[in-house]
């Protein structure tokens, strides 16, 4: 899949995985689902993917499931996972920040957590987003910083998390919830911003305009994937920043991908409006806890011709 493998996370016993029986995994076909789905496969872990269609080139054990809009979810007792791993969400871009599917996903997302609990399952992590949070403030940190989304996306995010804490305490079931940040890396949607870049300088694009002074939180998705896993061992609990802790300028991002295809940044040029969130960055403090690090740097993800 184009990315970096960290021998360091390679072993199981280095951070708890080892107690693992089988991992059910939804999302498994997405940006970051694909990611943890090799991470999981790699480390010999027992994995069944669940969701509409079948990962591509992933031939393990595959339950096909409408999780949004079936009316039964599936029949955990007969998988036989120890861990649920939901990533499956609504993320057409462009328009999943507003879209109506948020909130049946929210609903959907309970549906899939109580149905776990009541299999009598061992924990649960679930995907959450950086977007939960009130990003008029300084970096955002678990506990402290204020959770006051301003869109649909995200209110739909935060509500899920709630259901799901409510009904993993209500079963006495520990949960994990991994808000990411700005993932970067192979299959991203190539309307994205880096990837949008690639195609500007690489002329397959007409250049636009970007905030160039905004800083994000930008992390390799495969530094993601690693988190996800993380979150599975039992010293995981509660909510977590998936983020690299850093605050990285538009653009110098710019000027990164420019030089990466020997050009002019100019060719972006600043955004005449003003960025309402011109600083949006987490604080990653809690996560390193765990003993996770991001392997990959942004230099490395940006690298035309690996897996883009």
């Amino acid at each position: 899949m184009g990315r970096t493998f960290c021998r360091r996370c390679a072993r199981n016993s280095d951070f708890g995985l080892n107690r693992i029986v089988k991992v059910a995994l939804t999302g498994a076909s997405g940006f970051i689902g694909r990611h943890v789905l090799e991470s999981l496969v790699r480390r010999g872990i027992d994995v069944v993917a669940v969701g509409r269609s079948r990962p591509q080139g992933y031939f393990g054990a595959f339950v096909a499931a409408d999780l949004c809009g079936a009316k039964d979810p599936p029949d955990f007792a007969t998988l036989g996972a120890t861990h649920l791993l939901h990533l499956a969400w609504y993320t057409e871009h462009g328009k999943y920040w507003t879209a109506a599917e948020n909130a049946r996903w929210a609903v959907a997302t309970h549906t899939l957590v109580e149905a776990f609990c009541a299999a009598g399952g061992e924990k649960v992590v679930a995907a959450g987003t950086c977007a939960e949070y009130e990003w008029s403030g300084g970096d955002c940190i678990e506990e402290v910083t204020a959770l006051a989304p301003d869109s649909i996306y995200g209110m739909a995010k935060c509500l899920a998390r709630s259901l799901t804490a409510e009904t993993c305490r209500a079963y006495g079931m520990p949960w994990a919830w991994g808000r990411v940040f700005m993932p970067v890396g192979p299959g991203e949607n190539r309307s994205r911003l880096l990837p949008s870049l690639m195609d500007v300088f690489a002329g397959k694009r007409e250049p636009f305009a970007a905030s160039l002074t905004s800083e994000r939180d930008f992390l390799h998705v495969a530094d993601v994937a690693e988190a996800f896993v993380h979150l599975l061992t039992p010293e995981a609990k509660g909510c977590y920043n998936i983020c690299s802790g850093k605050a990285t300028r538009i653009g110098d991002v710019v000027a990164l991908v420019a030089a990466m295809y020997s050009a002019g940044p100019t060719l972006i040029s600043a955004s005449p409006s003003t960025d309402p969130t011109p600083r949006v960055v987490g604080d990653c403090s809690r996560l390193r806890m765990l003993g996770w690090a991001p392997c990959n740097a942004l230099a490395d993800a940006l690298q035309p011709g690996k897996g883009w």
